[in-house]
């Protein structure tokens, strides 16, 4: 049996994510450069005994993966875009690159105090000089990594007067531009602690600095960990849409009460909703649907009505 095709003005498009071709493409940049200066911070690190420095290097190791993995979560989700098995989009690919990256961060803390721990207990020579050299070159890419990334990290406001914080941003880069921050915070630790030890004979303060910055990044990485994980479990119902879609459903003239709502996120700052009203008025879900429209945030809206009869039995339309 040959099943019919729906008219063309009642279909619509699923994609809801256009894309970040610009954060694909600095995103891998800032692979390249982060991979090169990964290599030379390490190998200066065993070699001039610089626990801070090593520390840096190594975590930056699992910054160049995340970076790698933001670029890959950008190209997937591209590709398959218009994939069918994908209910609403292949745009929480880049959400779940980003909650990826901060279990990275998380392993990255872990690992940077224990080595730095380890080095406060049993301290060693350290080749002051050329750590410094190293630090500073660390630093100056790192800088450059986070410039190219900086769009990523602004937080964004709608139409209708109200940012709805750290949820109106690409988390994909935002998990990039973190691991770049990171890093950058440790090479300054890394730079004032090698100072320190160099002229004040201070060599504590380089495992200390280590444990400083892995303070850091652990308070990052939640932070990364937080909202990404809310996006990925569609835990929205505290955003400021819910209320505003009460809002113009009470409000209406035609009188219904909300019987079910369920918001979640689609893409950056976009937002499907699925509305179960109660009424006894003679009304189409079309009416409530033109008048959540104003809302350019709403891409997706699926309403229900459930008419009251005399005899309060509901039926759907």
């Amino acid at each position: 049996m040959e099943h019919s095709q729906p008219d063309n003005d009642w279909t619509h498009s699923h994609v809801f994510n256009e894309g970040n071709p610009l954060a694909q493409k600095n995103t891998t940049r800032a692979v390249i450069l982060t991979t090169v200066m990964m290599v030379v911070e390490i190998v200066g690190g065993y070699t001039f005994n610089s626990m801070a420095l090593l520390a840096d290097g190594w975590h930056m190791s699992s910054h160049a993966l995340a970076l790698g993995l933001s670029v890959l979560a950008y190209v997937f989700a591209r590709r398959f875009a218009n994939d069918s098995r994908f209910a609403f989009g292949t745009w929480k690919i880049e959400v779940l690159a980003g909650y990826t990256s901060a279990l990275l961060l998380v392993l990255v803390a872990g690992s940077m105090l224990f080595q730095s721990v380890e080095r406060l207990l049993s301290p060693g020579p350290i080749y002051y000089d050329q750590a410094i050299a190293l630090a500073f070159i660390g630093l100056v890419v790192n800088i450059v990594c986070a410039w190219l990334l900086k769009d990523g990290h602004g937080h964004s406001h709608d139409t209708h007067g109200h940012a709805d914080h750290g949820h109106d941003q690409d988390l994909n880069l935002r998990a990039a531009y973190v691991h770049v921050i990171a890093d950058a915070a440790t090479s300054v630790l890394a730079i004032v602690a090698l100072i320190a030890g160099k002229f004040w004979g201070a060599s504590w303060l380089d495992p200390v600095m280590g444990i400083v910055g892995a303070i850091l990044v652990a308070v990052w990485a939640y932070g990364l960990l937080r909202d990404s994980g809310r996006v990925l479990l569609d835990a929205e119902m505290n955003t400021p849409v819910v209320g505003e879609i009460r809002q113009i459903i009470e409000s209406s003239p035609m009188k219904a009460a909300i019987s079910d709502l369920h918001v979640w996120r689609v893409s950056k700052g976009k937002f499907a909703c699925i509305v179960g009203l109660v009424t006894d008025e003679d009304t189409s879900p079309t009416y409530f649907r033109n008048a959540l429209s104003k809302h350019d945030e709403l891409a997706h809206v699926t309403i229900e009505i459930n008419r009251l009869t005399p005899d309060h039995n509901g039926g759907t339309s």
